[in-house]
């Protein structure tokens, strides 16, 4: 594992996708519930599995037609610090830790 680092506003939103969510996302469809470029979300993920906080794996629904999709869930410390730095960025904007990110736009 490696330290995260710096948590932008990017990361916080992939964090709050991840968080509210009850079933693993793959990349396009965190990028489309943030609003953030392809450029930003996949490194932001990666970064995120590389720091522990994220899980990925292949998706293996043969039913489904198309390109394969890597599906990616917070790991339970993934959780417990995404749920700080939200809690941490609401207190300073002033706003209640279950805002997501494509409502607080």
């Amino acid at each position: 594992m490696e330290p995260l680092g710096r948590i932008g506003r990017a990361t916080v939103d992939v964090l709050a996708v991840l968080l509210d969510s009850d079933r693993p996302r793959w990349g396009l469809e965190i990028i489309k519930l943030t609003g953030r470029p392809s450029g930003s979300v996949y490194p932001l993920l990666d970064r995120l599995e590389r720091a522990g906080w994220v899980t990925s794996e292949w998706d293996d629904d043969s039913d489904r037609r198309g390109p394969r999709r890597r599906m990616y869930v917070l790991t339970p410390e993934g959780a417990r610090e995404a749920a700080r730095v939200r809690a941490r960025r609401s207190a300073r904007a002033g706003t209640t830790p279950t805002t997501r990110p494509e409502a607080a736009r």
